[in-house]
């Protein structure tokens, strides 16, 4: 398997083009248009190969895979004194901690 497999992929059609676009997470500047989504995939994955090879030739390092990236599950958040209290009062209402109300709205 190489390297470029184990990045993190997304296929979504562009209006504007009327095409599949391929993206990379890893690589958030790279896209690759297609007329399928299997031609997208391709080509996305073919131009992140290139951009890796590129890099290790140029003795760059390139970036961690997400899928191989190890998460703490904590995450500091700043935000304004009013933000904090707003959300502060809706965790007390919902009768639950601040940090429990704050998953579930990033949840969705």
């Amino acid at each position: 398997m190489e390297k470029h497999e184990h990045y993190t992929y997304r296929i979504t059609w562009s209006a504007e083009d009327r095409e599949y676009v391929g993206l990379c997470a890893e690589f958030p500047s790279l896209s690759w248009l297609a007329a399928t989504r299997t031609g997208a995939l391709e080509g996305i994955e073919k131009v992140v190969s290139e951009t890796i090879a590129d890099m290790l030739t140029q003795g760059e390092t390139p970036p961690q895979a997400l899928a191989e990236k190890n998460f703490s599950g904590k995450l500091v958040l700043r935000m304004t004194p009013e933000q904090h209290r707003r959300l502060a009062i809706g965790a007390m209402e919902e009768g639950v901690s601040l940090n429990r109300y704050l998953c579930a709205r990033l949840a969705g």
